[in-house]
């Protein structure tokens, strides 16, 4: 391997485990949607039914798929930054992952590379005979000694 491919992987191992070390870090994480709500409650006489309404809230919902179901949760405002904590935590994972990746397929273009070079043919510096014998700037000359370029010319 070239000392210049080793220095390209040696940086890109470093790299790597340096974005590999923060995963640790983060803390839980969870995925899903909070929204905020506001709504009409059953009272006829409240003031979430005039015009223009005065509705009720705001409610806090957390909205995710778990295990292929969509589930529901009204969440408390303490709940709220608990979860926006944790949703930002699997962000910071996904793209975590997504480098990891990047470096991954970036050293693979390194060694596929060097494993290229290596399987190539090594070219040996003996003169191409087809070169000695014609006409000069043409290496494949005709049966009758003349190139097939001449041929062409009128």
């Amino acid at each position: 391997m070239s000392a210049d491919a080793e220095r390209q992987l040696a940086r890109l191992r470093a790299r790597f485990h340096q974005k590999a070390q923060q995963l640790p870090k983060l803390g839980f994480v969870i995925r899903g949607t909070i929204i905020e709500r506001f709504s009409r409650c059953g009272s006829l006489g409240c003031g979430c039914h005039d015009d223009p309404p005065r509705l009720h809230g705001p409610y806090w919902q957390w909205t995710a798929k778990v295990n292929g179901k969509t589930v529901t949760r009204n969440l408390s405002d303490h709940q709220v930054e608990r979860y926006r904590e944790w949703m930002d935590n699997a962000l910071r994972v996904d793209q975590l992952v997504h480098e990891l990746h990047e470096l991954s397929a970036q050293a693979d273009e390194v060694l596929r590379t060097l494993e290229r070079e290596a399987a190539a043919p090594k070219k040996k510096n003996r003169p191409n005979p087809s070169r000695r014998s014609g006409r000069a700037g043409s290496p494949h000359p005709t049966a009758s000694g003349t190139s097939a370029s001449d041929a062409r010319r009128p």
